[in-house]
């Protein structure tokens, strides 16, 4: 109504028993803006820029909101809050203040300044902005007095306190280096309190410099009073509350990210150690090793005896695992390993490449006779005695093969050099070492090109099988054969497998030339087995196929491809094979046995294997090596250790042949120590399957053995005579 007054507003005023409680809530968003604070400075130096920036603008919104909330709620908690109205302007304007502060250290810690100028020159910008931002909440709140009034000490004692916190914080989350830590567990939990400790320190000095006076005249109508305020200033604080957990979900992301890049970074080394570096003794493999061979050459250059490279390969060392076990052999190439690369120093390379096969890189061993010198030292190191798990001692020598860079060949060729340099110092006897010579390259290029017709051989069925018979010492009867393989070369002729098998284990073809025979074998057996002849056919297998875990299923499916009995099939291992893994040996005579082949152990007498684990191997014959055969009409000795072994060999349930046989009395003596087979030229040389099928089917019509032989020496082709 006109001339009416309006009525006044009722102002609210803070109650004495409650500004306890908002100095505590000011002191709490203190501690939640330190926390909010530490994680965007440490967040804005992010790799990342949409990470970086965003922390920038979000932490300075959140630590300005903070530091506003608390300032206002430590004023009101003082003596602010009677009857003023603080005007909206006032307050977006020290709002406004703080978070500009927030935003100008932020900045800083983004910026492209060095890690340790960031580290002291953030905390000290962070106060003076802090003082400047609450200088201009003192200049536009009422009530309060004028920025003149505002104590100078205390001014300087909260800024430098607030600078001095932070400076901790700083120093404390990172490392001497100025990196930051990324473990942020205690460091972060000291910083943040070390931080909200001094923000709640520097509001506390500075409300001790801040006078409060009585408010003149007629307050504004527009505006907050003092619970608009405080609930203003408790916003702000669920605000950053709010941005506490979302830096605390970040971190956790964070944390989870390191973990999962660390546990990355570890396989990757894992990855890495697995691909470069030998499992048992922690060597560099080939890989690594030639790796090094072309860094080194970038360090050295091309001058005369630049590099050495020395290929080691123990001797003797089979009987070690034979004898001793494993786990033995393991301890011996482990200390070798130590003592090469002992040898080898911190700028040479040790490297295993093989099972007893070792490779050194020596740089710059200044001439020919330099190399011979660490060759020599490293036969001497080699020939010290090695500790035994069981406390024994052992003794090895080694055969050393030396090429020189640049004199014998490029990088690339220079482990092959060596290799064949280190087999000729192996064929001398061992325990020495030779330098490669031109003619050894010669030798090298032949295998290799050898091994690469080997594998045309393969697809173009240039293989053939051979057979000899074996004969029954009492009644002459042929009671099976063995096959032995041929490679018909069209440029060479017919190659003896001594020739082309030891190419074939070296290159790693010994796998598919084995499962060729097997297949090859039941073959001819149907085929026999069509025409009423019952062969029973032994097939050698090799160390490579008793490892392989189909070899059983590959035989499996052979035998009912061509349907044919096992028993038919005898497989035949030599000595030595078997006791150079005998775990696999046990194994895969077990499975073959189950699927009922006879098994036999071929060149009886040449290996160290013992009577307990001779008696524990499913096997039902042994074959006699012929060495003992070939000396047994003149050695003593040799006539002994055959009596011993076909006595052994009949104790343990088992029959007995003998190979190489060539003269009537070697059958003669054979016969009376009751050996059950025979084999060898004086009855039949190996021959194709369709000259064996005439020969086994051929009537006796009363001729004896002898006729046979004539029969079939008459028809064999005069390479094979």
């Amino acid at each position: 109504m006109p001339g009416q007054q309006r009525p006044r507003r009722v102002r609210t005023v803070i109650d004495v028993e409650a500004r306890p409680l908002l100095l505590l809530l000011a002191a709490l968003v203190a501690l939640l803006t330190a926390g909010v604070l530490a994680h965007a400075l440490k967040t804005a130096r992010s790799r990342d820029d949409l990470m970086g920036w965003g922390w920038v603008l979000a932490g300075a919104v959140a630590v300005g909101t903070g530091l506003w909330s608390t300032q206002a709620l430590a004023l009101l908690g003082a003596r602010l809050g009677g009857t003023q109205v603080f005007s909206f302007n006032a307050v977006a304007l020290a709002w406004g203040a703080s978070v500009a502060a927030a935003a100008a250290s932020l900045l800083v810690a983004r910026s492209p300044l060095s890690r340790t100028l960031r580290i002291w020159l953030t905390p000290w910008l962070l106060a003076a902005i802090y003082g400047v931002a609450l200088a201009v909440t003192v200049r536009v709140m009422p009530g309060l007095s004028t920025l003149a009034s505002w104590s100078v000490g205390s001014a300087i004692a909260a800024l430098c306190w607030l600078a001095a916190a932070a400076t901790f914080s700083q120093w404390w989350t990172h490392t001497v280096s100025g990196q930051a830590r990324e473990d942020l567990g205690p460091h972060a939990a000291v910083s943040i309190a070390v931080l909200g400790a001094g923000l709640v320190g520097a509001h506390a000095l500075a409300l001790r410099g801040i006078q409060y006076q009585a408010m003149a005249g007629v307050p504004p109508s527009d505006g907050l009073d003092a619970l608009g305020l405080t609930v203003s200033a408790s916003v702000g604080a669920l605000a950053v509350a709010i941005a506490v957990l979302g830096a605390w979900f970040d971190w956790r992301n964070r944390a989870q990210n390191r973990s999962l890049a660390t546990s990355l970074n570890e396989a990757n080394i894992q990855l890495r150690r697995q691909a470069f570096c030998d499992p048992l003794t922690a060597l560099p493999n080939r890989l690594l090793f030639e790796e090094r061979l072309n860094q080194t050459l970038q360090r050295v250059g091309r001058t005369p005896s630049a590099m050495a490279v020395l290929f080691i390969d123990l001797d003797g060392f089979k009987p070690i695992n034979d004898s001793f076990g494993h786990a033995a052999g393991d301890v011996v190439l482990r200390e070798v390993g130590s003592r090469l690369l002992e040898l080898a120093g911190p700028s040479g390379t040790a490297a295993r490449v093989g099972g007893d096969e070792f490779l050194l890189l020596v740089p710059q061993p200044g001439s020919a006779d330099g190399a011979a010198a660490v060759a020599q030292q490293a036969l001497e190191v080699l020939a010290r005695p090695y500790k035994l798990p069981n406390r024994g001692e052992v003794k090895l020598s080694c055969s050393i093969g030396i090429a020189l860079f640049p004199e014998h060949g490029s990088t690339a060729k220079l482990i092959a050099n060596a290799d064949a340099a280190m087999y000729a110092a192996k064929r001398t006897g061992g325990s020495t070492y030779a330098f490669f010579e031109a003619r050894m390259d010669l030798d090298v290029r032949e295998q290799v090109e050898l091994q690469t017709e080997l594998r045309l051989a393969l697809e173009r069925q240039q293989l053939r099988l051979y057979y000899q018979p074996k004969i029954h010492a009492a009644s002459g009867q042929v009671t099976g054969v063995e096959a032995l393989i041929r490679w018909d070369h069209p440029l060479r002729g017919l190659m003896s497998p001594e020739v082309f098998i030891p190419v074939a284990e070296r290159f790693g073809l010994i796998g598919h030339i084995g499962n060729w025979v097997i297949e090859e074998s039941c073959r001819q057996i149907r085929q026999w087995l069509d025409l009423g002849l019952r062969m029973r056919v032994a097939v050698n297998l090799s160390m490579h196929q008793l490892r392989q875990d189909d070899l059983v299923p590959r035989i499996r499916r052979a035998l009912d491809a061509h349907r044919v009995d096992p028993a038919l099939l005898t497989f035949e291992i030599t000595e030595s094979v078997a006791m150079e893994d005998t775990q696999a040996t046990m194994r895969s005579f077990g499975h073959l046995a189950r699927i009922g082949a006879s098994l036999s152990i071929d060149d009886f007498g040449t290996g160290y294997s013992s009577l307990a684990y001779l008696r524990k191997l499913p096997a039902r014959q042994l074959k006699i090596d012929r060495g003992f055969v070939a000396d047994i009409e003149h050695s003593s000795d040799a006539l002994a250790v055959v009596d011993a072994v076909i006595k052994l060999a009949h104790a343990l349930g088992l029959k007995v042949v003998a190979e190489g046989v060539e003269t009537e009395r070697q059958r003669d003596v054979l016969l009376g120590l009751r050996c059950d087979e025979l084999q060898g030229y004086l009855f039949a040389r190996p021959m194709p399957a369709q000259m064996l099928t005439v020969w086994a089917m051929k009537e006796d019509d009363g001729h004896d053995i002898e006729f046979r032989h004539s029969l079939f020496q008459s028809h064999l082709p005069s390479a094979l005579q």
